[in-house]
């Protein structure tokens, strides 16, 4: 009975029919190159009807170059990601690739030529090479080191079988399958690489590493990067910074140049994220000192 209960959700799942048919269109060539345009996109949800998330949305994105996008939680961010990668279609305008809109394409195709790196990359029981190889299951050995060497995963020569060892889904730490996701996403050699805040929850140290391989994928400029980030390490190292605000895009430039404008709005938001930093550690700096006659804690113990 728990089989039949267990099989019924899987059955529903399997019984669905997709709004957008994965197999159907233009197959895309693995090497193409192109601009990628959004142009007068309005989205929202199909669960949340009436609740507009981008407005009038327009954005071009040059042959290798690297756009970062920053905003507020809940200011449409993610869903350019979504849209990108065509979980969704939006409810007017049109999303180009290349001069052709991409809901011509073959969604399998499509999704072939984009890399993503998402906040908290899925790892498979299996081994290093294994996981690094996913997507790409011809890939040969040496592609397999090459990736990872770009990708700044030297932790892995380091492993007691090296590529051949055996991981599960929490064997590595944050910044370690991180730098296998950006591995097995250079793998690809994508057209385009999608990364959904790749350092929002790693240490220091981890962020270096993992934003240095980053740097290693922009000089070669062969890849459009687009960004999702909330860390300012990362954020400055895009060509391009674009602010989203209430589904529109209220501020476009270069780093230097948004950081000197006097009334922009980028220094608003990377304002507030220092302060909101600077008083979470002022809380944990506060809350370790112990009041007037409470006994310290032992750390030893």
């Amino acid at each position: 009975m728990r089989g039949i209960g267990a099989g019924t959700r899987i059955f529903d799942l399997l019984d669905r029919k997709p709004h957008i048919p994965p197999d159907v269109g233009i197959e895309i060539p693995h090497t193409s190159r192109g601009i990628v345009r959004f142009e007068n996109v309005q989205f929202e949800y199909p669960s949340r009807k009436g609740a507009e998330i981008l407005k009038d949305f327009n954005l071009e994105i040059g042959i290798g170059e690297s756009v970062a996008i920053v905003g507020k939680s809940g200011s449409g961010k993610s869903s350019i990601h979504s849209l990108l990668l065509r979980y969704y279609d939006p409810v007017k305008g049109k999303v180009t690739f290349d001069g052709q809109d991409i809901r011509e394409f073959k969604p399998s195709s499509w999704r072939n030529i984009i890399g993503v790196v998402p906040q908290d990359p899925v790892l498979f029981t299996g081994t290093i090479a294994s996981n690094i190889a996913y997507g790409n299951p011809n890939a040969t050995r040496e592609q397999i080191e090459h990736a990872a060497r770009e990708a700044n995963c030297e932790f892995v020569w380091g492993m007691p079988k090296g590529f051949d060892t055996e991981i599960g889904r929490l064997s590595l730490s944050g910044g370690q399958r991180q730098r296998l996701a950006i591995a097995r996403a250079l793998l690809k050699k994508p057209a385009i690489l999608a990364l959904d805040e790749a350092t929002s929850s790693l240490d220091a140290t981890s962020e270096l590493r993992v934003n240095d391989a980053i740097d290693k994928i922009l000089r070669a400029r062969d890849t459009t990067c687009f960004f999702v980030a909330h860390r300012l390490s990362t954020i400055a190292r895009a060509e391009r910074i674009v602010v989203l605000e209430d589904g529109r895009i209220t501020e476009s430039g270069t780093y230097r140049q948004l950081v000197k404008r006097e009334d922009s709005r980028f220094r608003v938001l990377m304002a507030a994220q220092l302060n909101a930093a600077a008083g979470q550690h002022h809380q944990i700096t506060t809350s370790e000192v112990p009041s007037e006659g409470e006994t310290p804690i032992d750390s030893s113990r």
